[in-house]
């Protein structure tokens, strides 16, 4: 008896039903990509009694079988089974050609999805709803001479149902492949993050593009929009690594300018669109390429993101599918915010190190003086270390700038360096400047406070005037250098500092030790290292040395280049006693920058007396005047030191002090600081000496 026909709507659910228990059986239900496909094809072949049913897909201006697991397999389709497959594309219907039938799986425009509705959840009414497919896809059976004809209603209900499966097993590996990638660009992204060098992270970038698309090379071309030039790196092959392109050259010139990307297969496209000169350049053979727009966060066009020649053991004219376009654009976005952000901190680095070194250069220690010579060299030893170093000299000397040199030279000059005046330090308020202080620790604690030690942690902490620090305040100072922790007054939290201690005095510290008013435990623990500043008067011609530098930088800030000393005014400097050592003489050159008359200096424009050096000058109008010519009003000047002979010394000594600092104040305008300076004090020393002289105010 003869089976009655099979009708379509019946054979789509009996394809449905294998396909859900196929599915529903199995633990693991896409052990291979498309399992699932391969069973309903092999069931179209059973029902309709033909010897074998497949897919053919176009891929460029081939057809392959996409369900070839084996690479080997994957063959290009013969002439015979493309014209079958054509004539089915072209007139929209299955086609029957000797044992072979075809039936439209998809057009490459479209495919139609299967909805199910009964208790299998299947149904043979099948909505239009459409999906993308890249590239074409034509069912074709292979009947077996005993196979009856096949109904063209059955091959198109077949191709509907093998497009349902063959859509959803794709999406589902094409999503595994997606989380894949985001993994590996996920991990890329961390890792070029840590990468500091432009060089090495678009190596980095294009190592990954390789891994990633199977390719053998990858470039990356940075747009150089001032020469009009796209910078190819790596290019393997050229010496420097770098290779240079015009930016409207090739393909990669295209990508730039419509920024859209670019396949190109040798295979298949016109060999114009190729630059052949870059090959040669490089002795290399370019097959298939990809080319996508580099692009930053913002949408700045950065260059061009190039990869060369799919890797296909068995097909040596292979070229990159759709997917490795879109794959190559998510791993250009994220290199694109990289190498911006590595750019970025390329270019801060390189501005805070040119930072430093000008800070440096105004650090340096100038002279040529065997003194200064041998110090220069010491502290090249020493400066890389983190030994802890005593600097010792008169006020002026450059205790300050001896420190910060060291500083420059450590390791450590990328960090902090924090100057502290040990004599400015009241004893109430020590711990809080020192250590720093919790909100409401005091009453007029009104925010957390971070102290000098921790401001200066990974750096430098330079402690002036360390001999004027009180007993009080050393003992605090000995059990943080120890312990190397610090807690904030008001707090209960030990704070880790790192940091490197640099004291100067201008005190004999062994006296003061002997004398009992400096610890002897923090005296050893300071006088690791011990430098000795010489006073500037016995540094001979580094006196001259100093004072074109000086003159030098003034002239500069003033808008008077060019200026210099004349020979006595060298021979003036030389001869001076200079009691206020190196902060005097730089008083003197900036002073006389100003004021000078002409560009040459002569000694009158240095206002030099030795009777009274380094206590100051008072400079009129254009005239540069002793200091013994003092007077409390610049206009009015009053009685010499003479008018005092009646006085006795303590007296005169004292009514004279009095009246200098007056007077320099008032040439400093009211500033403080800039009458320290002018004095040769420290401020805090300017304070204590006018509350000695019982001076309220300037």
């Amino acid at each position: 008896m003869t089976s009655p026909p099979l009708a379509p709507d019946e054979f789509i659910r009996d394809l449905l039903a294998h396909w859900l228990e196929l599915a529903e059986s199995s633990v693991n239900p896409v052990v291979e990509p498309h399992a699932g496909t391969v069973a309903v094809l092999d069931r179209i072949a059973a029902r309709l009694a033909a010897r074998s049913a497949g897919l053919v897909r176009q891929s460029g201006t081939r057809w392959t079988d996409p369900l070839a697991t084996d690479r080997r397999h994957k063959t290009v389709v013969a002439p015979e089974r493309i014209a079958i497959v054509a004539d089915t594309l072209t007139t929209g219907l299955p086609q029957t050609r000797g044992p072979l039938v075809a039936g439209i799986v998809s057009t490459g425009e479209g495919l139609r999805e299967i909805a199910a509705a009964d208790r299998l959840g299947i149904t043979a009414d099948m909505p239009a709803q459409e999906t993308a497919i890249a590239t074409p896809l034509v069912l074709l059976v292979n009947a077996s001479d005993s196979t009856p004809a096949i109904a063209s209603e059955l091959v198109a209900a077949a191709a509907r149902v093998v497009g349902f499966v063959y859509r959803i097993e794709t999406d589902f590996t094409e999503e595994r492949a997606a989380n894949r990638r985001r993994r590996f660009l996920l991990d890329a992204a961390v890792r070029w993050s840590a990468i500091e060098s432009t060089d090495e992270l678009l190596s980095e970038i294009a190592g990954a593009a390789t891994r990633l698309l199977g390719a053998e090379r990858a470039s990356i071309f940075l747009w150089d929009r001032r020469r009009k030039k796209l910078i190819g790196r790596p290019a393997l092959g050229v010496e420097g690594g770098t290779l240079e392109v015009d930016d409207d050259a090739g393909v990669v010139g295209a990508v730039l300018r419509d920024r859209t990307p670019h396949r190109w297969s040798a295979a298949e496209d016109a060999e114009r669109e190729i630059n052949r000169s870059v090959d040669r350049k490089l002795r290399f053979s370019t097959r298939s390429l990809v080319a996508v727009p580099l692009e930053s966060p913002s949408g700045e066009l950065l260059g061009v993101f190039e990869v060369l020649n799919k890797v296909d053991d068995d097909d040596p004219l292979a070229g990159f599918e759709p997917e490795d376009v879109s794959t190559l654009r998510d791993l250009a976005r994220h290199a694109a915010a990289a190498i911006r952000g590595t750019q970025t901190r390329q270019r801060l680095t390189e501005t805070r190190d040119r930072l430093l070194e000008d800070a440096a250069a105004d650090y340096s220690l100038i002279g040529e003086s065997p003194a200064i010579r041998v110090l220069r060299d010491s502290v090249a030893r020493v400066a890389p270390t983190d030994l802890a170093v005593l600097v010792l000299g008169e006020n002026g000397t450059g205790k300050e700038v001896l420190a910060r040199s060291i500083h420059f030279q450590s390791q450590r000059r990328h960090e902090p360096f924090v100057a502290v005046n040990c004599a400015a330090l009241v004893e109430t308020l020590l711990e809080s400047e020192l250590f720093g202080h919790q909100r409401g620790a005091f009453t007029d604690a009104h925010q957390d406070r971070v102290g000098k030690f921790e401001s200066a942690h990974g750096g430098t902490l330079f402690l002036d005037e360390i001999g004027d620090m009180s007993p009080g305040g050393q003992a605090k100072l000995l059990r943080v250098l120890e312990e190397k922790i610090v807690v904030r007054v008001g707090g209960s939290t030990p704070i880790p500092v790192d940091v490197r201690i640099i004291a100067a005095t201008n005190q004999s510290l062994t006296e003061l030790v002997a004398q009992k008013r400096f610890r002897e435990d923090l005296f050893f623990r300071l006088n690791v290292v011990t430098f000795q500043m010489p006073p500037l008067r016995e540094r001979g011609d580094d006196i001259v040395r100093l004072a074109e530098y000086f003159l030098g930088r003034f002239a500069t800030q003033s808008g008077r280049s060019g200026m210099c000393l004349s020979e006595p005014a060298r021979q003036a400097l030389l001869a001076h006693r200079w009691r206020g050592n190196v902060r005097e003489l730089r008083n003197v050159m900036e002073r006389s920058s100003y004021l000078a008359q002409t560009e040459t200096l002569t000694p009158a424009d240095l206002g030099l007396s030795n009777e009274l050096s380094g206590l100051g000058h008072v400079a009129t109008t254009g005239v540069s005047q002793p200091a013994g010519q003092l007077a409390t009003d610049p206009d009015s000047p009053e009685s010499s030191a003479d008018d005092a002979l009646d006085r006795s010394l303590a007296d005169a000594t004292r009514e004279f002090q009095i009246r200098l600092i007056r007077s320099t104040i008032q040439r400093q305008s009211g500033n403080l600081s800039s009458a320290a300076q002018a004095l040769g004090l420290h401020r805090a020393n300017l304070y204590r000496k006018m509350r000695q002289l019982g001076m309220s105010g300037p």
